[in-house]
Parts: C-alpha cells; sequence; structure tokens
C-alpha cells in the first residue's frame, strides 16, 4: 500500500550525517592506501636482511661504503632495475652468490666501468640484532668461482694471513689496501667453450704476497673483479686506512663522464617487482585511474547532495480511471499480451462506429462489417480488422490499431 495512504514516517537514522562522512572517508583512504601499499611495499623493503649488497648494515653489506661516499660528494645511488644499467657511472655489483644471472650488467657495458665483488662469507641472520649476521664460515669455493660462469670460471684461492700490506700494479699510491685475516684470492681463469681463447686475460691489479689476484681487470675492458670483498665491505671500513683506499679505488675505477657511482642491489633480490596493479599508478594509465578517481568522487558528491528541489511524494496508486487504464495496460504489457488484443480492440471500434453511423440493429458479426465496408472508404474495415487480429508483436499490433483508429476518426469527420 502507499506510504502516504497510512500515514507512514520514514525512520530517522541512528547514525549522524557527519559521522557517516568520516566513516565513508577513512574507508576509501584506507582502500586506497591498501592499493599503493600492496603495488609498491615489494619495492620500499629497506634491505636490512644482512645480505652482501650496499643497503645491508651486515658485517659482509657495503652499506657503510655508500654512506662515506655519499658524505664525500661522490653522489651515490641504488639501482633497483637492469634497465638503469646504462649509465656512465661505475656499476658496483655484489651478487650473494654464484647462481645469479648477471647478464643484465654485462650487455652493452664492455666500455663502462663495471666492478663485480665475489661472495666469501657464509652468514646467518642475528636475531638480537635486525639487520645483523653470524659468521657460519666461508662460503662454498663453487659460489665466487661461479660469478660469471660459464664464460668464466675463476681459481679460488683462501687461506690465513698475517694483516701484511697488498702488492698493487699501476695503481695510484692512494690506493694501498692491508691484506684481511682471512684472503680469498683469484689463481686462474677458464674460459667458456663459447669465449676466444685469446680473450679477457686477467690483469693483476692488486695482489698477495703468494700471487694471488685480489682485484683484476679482465682483458681491455673496463670490466673489473674483487674477489675479496673484505677490501670493501662493512667489515673493511672499520679501518680508516682502509676506508680511504676503498674511496680512491672508487674514483680510479670510474669514468671520466661519470656523474656518481651505482649500486646495484637488483641482484641480491630487492628489484623493482613488475605487477600489473603498479600500472594504475604509473603513466600512462595514471591519468586513466585519476579520471576513474574524479569521476567516483563526483557520483558520492551526487549521491550525498541533493541536487534541485526536492520531488513531492507521489501515490503508489492513483486514483481515476486513467490510473485504472494504465495499471490495465501495465499488468498487459508485463504478460507481454498486447499482440492478442487486436480482435477485442477491432470489435470494439465496430460497436462503436455502429452507433455513431446509425447502423441497423439487427445486423450482427459479419454483417454489420458488411454494412461498415459499403461505406465506400480508401480502406475497408473487414481488412484493418483483420490486421488487427492477425498482428504477431506489440508493433504490428500498435501499426493495427492507428489504422483503426484513424478509419474511426476519417468517417466521423467526413459524417459531420
Amino acid at each position: 500500500m502507499s506510504e502516504i495512504a497510512i500515514g507512514r514516517q520514514a525512520a530517522s537514522s541512528p547514525f549522524r550525517l557527519l559521522t557517516v562522512a568520516v566513516l565513508i572517508a577513512v574507508g576509501i583512504a584506507g582502500f586506497v592506501g591498501m592499493l599503493v601499499l600492496g603495488a609498491y611495499a615489494p619495492d620500499m623493503r629497506s634491505g636490512r636482511d644482512g645480505g652482501t649488497h650496499a643497503l645491508s648494515n651486515g658485517a659482509t653489506g657495503f652499506r657503510a661504503l655508500f654512506e662515506l661516499a655519499e658524505a664525500t660528494g661522490r653522489r651515490p645511488r641504488i639501482l633497483r632495475n637492469p634497465h638503469e644499467f646504462d649509465t656512465e657511472d661505475l656499476l658496483v655489483a655484489s651478487p650473494g652468490s654464484g647462481r645469479t644471472d648477471i647478464s643484465a650488467a654485462l650487455i652493452g657495458r664492455a666500455a663502462k666501468p663495471t666492478l663485480f665483488i665475489l661472495p666469501k662469507w657464509d652468514t646467518v641472520n642475528d636475531s638480537a640484532h635486525r639487520g645483523w649476521v653470524r659468521g657460519l664460515g666461508l662460503i662454498d669455493s663453487s659460489e665466487p668461482t661461479g660469478v660469471l660462469a660459464p664464460g668464466i670460471n675463476f681459481a679460488i684461492r683462501r687461506y690465513r694471513s698475517d694483516g701484511s700490506a697488498l702488492r698493487s700494479s699501476g695503481l695510484p699510491p692512494a690506493i694501498h689496501f692491508t691484506a684481511p685475516r682471512t684472503i680469498q684470492a683469484i689463481t686462474g681463469v677458464t674460459l667458456g667453450e663459447n669465449q676466444s681463447k685469446d680473450a679477457l686475460p686477467l690483469r693483476p691489479l692488486v695482489s698477495d704476497t703468494r700471487g694471488g689476484i685480489l682485484l683484476a681487470q679482465l682483458g681491455n675492458q673496463n670490466l673489473f673483479v674483487l674477489a675479496d670483498p673484505d677490501l670493501l665491505n662493512n667489515l673493511g671500513m672499520r679501518d680508516p686506512a682502509q676506508a680511504a683506499a676503498a674511496l680512491a679505488l672508487l674514483d680510479w675505477l670510474n669514468s671520466t663522464e661519470a656523474e656518481g657511482i651505482a649500486f646495484d642491489v637488483s641482484f641480491n633480490g630487492l628489484g623493482h617487482s613488475n605487477s600489473p596493479l603498479k600500472l594504475l599508478f604509473e603513466p600512462p594509465f595514471a591519468a586513466l585511474t585519476l579520471g576513474i578517481a574524479a569521476a567516483l568522487l563526483l557520483t558520492g558528491w551526487h549521491a550525498l547532495a541533493r541536487f534541485g528541489a526536492a520531488r513531492p511524494a507521489v501515490r503508489a496508486i492513483a486514483f481515476g480511471k486513467t490510473a485504472l487504464v494504465d495499471n490495465s495496460a501495465a499488468l498487459m504489457r508485463k504478460a507481454r499480451r498486447e499482440s492478442r488484443m487486436g480482435g477485442r480492440y477491432a470489435a470494439m471500434i465496430r460497436d462503436r462506429a455502429a452507433r455513431a453511423f446509425g447502423a441497423p440493429a439487427r445486423l450482427q458479426g459479419d454483417a454489420l462489417d458488411a454494412y461498415l465496408d459499403e461505406l465506400r472508404r480508401p480502406e475497408r474495415f473487414t481488412t484493418l480488422r483483420q490486421r488487427a487480429e492477425d498482428a504477431r508483436d506489440r508493433i504490428e499490433m500498435l501499426h493495427a490499431a492507428q489504422a483503426l483508429h484513424g478509419w474511426q476518426a476519417e468517417k466521423m469527420e467526413n459524417k459531420q
């Protein structure tokens, strides 16, 4: 029944409009924040995992070298995407395993300075200090051996030293390192099957007293390999002399057109992850996202705020003949029975025409139809009636009814 007819009052809301608005705003902000964090959380990892990279503050990491270079104006930066390797800056890569695919750092960098630091220590995270590590000893020798494999395989030797000075060859005097307690050195190199036998000979730059190579250049390329990471990692940076030598080494390795030093962390599992969700917040799809967000805000504003004067409430069931006709028509339309009303409508027109034209009362059915056909008009009544009865859908029924109505109206005009 109609609510107006029984005088029903609208129920009052238990929440104030301001409370509802705050709840909606908090919900939208939380949802957007969840989407953004879900897209970029992998890229915002701090790197304090005790790894062998420039974000790690563990003993085997290179965070101290990065901060030292930053403090001395050498403008270091972290690279998380291999697509950024096309730079004149010195690229420092320190893969933690020989199984890491480093081909992205080799392609196109033959004339650009690149330093690979081989892994040395086997560690485990320190549960008492986040980002620290505990040493488990030396890593298996197959890991540093296979960093540049299968093209280049190194022969590795390890032994205890007395901490004496290392030998430099062709380097500035400022690059003067002291040997760590445990030395990891390269004693030879084996080229893969696809490598030319006269390509990439080792050129020693820093050696120990036994002839082992700690820093080498591969052939005439700007590709350098540091066999012992203790010369540059956080453990080695405790010594001011070692730190000064490390900065001098970075300066010597860097290109003359360099603008800084690039430390890669993508080889350590901290690269930018590819996610379809990130496309929503990055060009060119960011414009589409902003457009959708604006449309949603306008839709929400339209839902909360009223535009124009409020429409008065109307009865669910109106009074009068018009309402009765409309309801009957709606019922027939819902039942899909319009096309079957043609014969009844033609019979109604026939009865009205018989009264209007004074047809004899004895005439019924076909006799009355024949009487109406004799009025000599462009279309015969029986033709129009048959068309209405044969209607198969709503459109045909509408056209037939209009023709019958026009036939009656035309005859009434001629009679007058």
